[in-house]
């Protein structure tokens, strides 16, 4: 158990300095980041679902598949889907809320002063998806090491394009670079405090791995399905596209492979 613990708060450390990649991001050129996230994304999207389909639904269902399975696979679908709709709904207030009480010119001289409110809730957003993450992580380490391990790479591989963005996010919200990096690391750090929790939950509810790692599984495929698919199709030529779909199913190879560590 030892081991298991100190293997699952490892693994959030890591996932909370990839928060640091938007630094790194500042030395690359516009135009190849852009065209190095787009694959980023495709291999990530297959990273997630992989996880998903090849460990922690296998997993779910190794005493056999029940309808409870598939209610805590889409219960956590719409979770997540309820915290993105809320996160978007914000930021649409709130730039509706600028336009129409004062106006156009108006509205982009106070985008020019101060740290707008979406950028807040961009950081709130991202600290309750790193807080899933961690009870995620830490449940995945519970059931096995090997599962463990590959729920942290999915992690990993879905953080750095999203750690990108939310980096440029917080950039046109009013952050200056060191406040975006600061704050966006401490969001991050959710992560930790979601795998302690997870910890403390599995001792006073044992069971609770039955509800979370198809919960887990839910969350990937709807990250991988509503956010990061939709991306690549953004894009239509068909070199480009080719490549995505390498990209795609080497994330998936990747969660595969992971099987022989079991």
């Amino acid at each position: 158990m030892t081991e298991t613990i100190i293997l699952s708060f490892l693994s959030v450390i890591i996932v909370s300095l990839i928060s640091l990649v938007g630094v790194l991001a500042l030395a690359v050129n516009e135009k190849i980041l852009r065209q190095i996230v787009v694959y980023l994304i495709g291999f990530s999207a297959g990273a997630l679902l992989g996880d998903a389909f090849i460990h922690l639904i296998p997993e779910a269902a190794e005493s056999g598949f029940a309808a409870a399975i598939s209610l805590y696979i889409l219960t956590g679908i719409a979770v997540s889907f309820v915290i993105e709709k809320f996160i978007h709904w914000k930021h649409y207030h709130y730039h509706y809320h600028e336009h129409e009480h004062h106006g156009d010119e108006a509205c982009k001289e106070m985008k020019n002063k101060g740290v707008k409110p979406f950028a807040y809730m961009n950081l709130v957003g991202d600290a309750v998806h790193n807080f899933i993450d961690g009870l995620i992580i830490g449940a995945s380490y519970i059931v096995s090491i090997p599962i463990g391990l590959a729920t942290t790479l999915a992690v990993i591989f879905h953080e750095i394009p999203q750690e990108i963005g939310d980096f440029g996010v917080l950039l046109h919200g009013g952050f200056s670079k060191k406040q975006a990096v600061f704050y966006n690391f401490l969001s991050a750090v959710a992560a930790i405090a979601g795998v302690a929790v997870s910890f403390v939950i599995i001792n006073y509810i044992p069971n609770m791995l039955t509800f979370l790692i198809p919960f887990a599984a839910g969350t990937f495929v709807y990250i991988a399905g509503s956010d990061l698919i939709p991306e690549l199709h953004h894009e239509a030529g068909l070199k480009k596209s080719a490549f995505q779909f390498i990209a795609l199913l080497i994330g998936m190879a990747i969660m595969w492979l992971l099987l022989f560590l079991e």
